[in-house]
């Protein structure tokens, strides 16, 4: 049957149908073409066309299965280098999203016949780190590039700087051990006992332990008749608290005697000037201004008055 012309709706369903990802043993890779079922794949293997693409390639099978695995391993290499660089991951999930391309090397065209083949492969030739587990094997790539390897020495050379650093430290704690071993006339080898903890230790017939946090009571004197010599600790005596001050009355400085009552009684014995000088020796100076004040008082008003 004929090929349908291109435009022509025939040409539309066979394009639709062939969108998308199909089955990959049904792949022609010699002539690029996809098959969509067994049959159609053995119409395509015994076609004209076919058949003289393969002529050419059995002239030199070698060299055409070699380049299709070179070309399948670096497009893996590269695709799980940069999606996943040197992360822990699962081969199934990298080749997955290797064959989302419908123009990727197909595998039935290079010399691994299965993907544990090709990892095992890839783990043999230390570009991977290959770890089998029971959900299937996971890879890692292992970066070879000469930055990722300058990287790898810097850091390997300051490990082993740090590791004879901390080595030459315990020879120089060795040294001095041994110096102040020698100085104490002991074994340098000889590690110092540790100390032991002694507690309350009390053994069977011992009386039981009493606390007591009163105060302790002062024993009586002893008998005179009795040949035990007398105590020479003095009685206890309880000393006044000298914090305890004895209470004074409060009383008001401004608050003194009647004024008018002592004039009266010194001015009825003796003269004006006396009496005037006992009155000023008796009353303090805040009555003192007092009195000023009235006196003022009472002047201005006479003045007004006057006026």
């Amino acid at each position: 049957m004929p090929r349908a012309a291109v435009g022509t709706p025939k040409h539309f369903a066979n394009a639709m149908k062939a969108k998308g990802l199909q089955k990959l043993r049904w792949y022609c890779q010699v002539c690029e073409k996809q098959c969509r079922d067994e049959n159609g794949f053995k119409c395509h293997a015994a076609s004209e066309g076919h058949l003289r693409q393969m002529l050419v390639v059995g002239e030199q099978a070698g060299k055409h299965i070699s380049d299709y695995s070179k070309d399948f391993q670096n497009d893996f290499v590269t695709l799980l280098s940069r999606r996943f660089s040197t992360q822990r991951v699962r081969a199934n999930q990298v080749y997955q999203e290797y064959i989302q391309d419908r123009h990727h090397v197909h595998m039935n065209s290079t010399r691994w016949v299965t993907l544990t083949e090709f990892i095992k492969y890839l783990g043999r030739e230390g570009i991977v780190r290959v770890d089998e587990t029971e959900k299937g094997f996971y890879i890692a790539w292992i970066d070879s590039s000469p930055k990722a390897l300058a990287k790898a020495d810097a850091a390997q050379k300051k490990e082993r700087a740090t590791v004879s650093d901390e080595q030459r430290e315990r020879m120089l704690i060795a040294e001095q051990i041994a110096r102040a071993a020698a100085e104490t006339g002991t074994s340098a080898s000889a590690a110092p006992a540790e100390e032991a903890t002694v507690g309350l230790q009390r053994e069977e017939g011992d009386a039981p332990v009493k606390l007591s946090f009163g105060l302790k009571k002062p024993s009586p004197p002893p008998a005179p008749d009795s040949g035990a010599a007398p105590s020479t600790s003095a009685p206890f005596v309880a000393k006044p608290n000298p914090l305890k001050i004895a209470a004074k009355p409060m009383t008001n400085p401004l608050k003194g005697g009647n004024v008018f009552k002592s004039s009266k009684a010194s001015g009825s014995g003796s003269g004006s000037g006396a009496g005037k000088r006992e009155r000023d020796q008796d009353i303090s100076a805040a009555q003192r201004l007092i009195l000023e004040d009235q006196e003022r008082k009472r002047r201005r008003m006479e003045r007004e008055a006057s006026s």
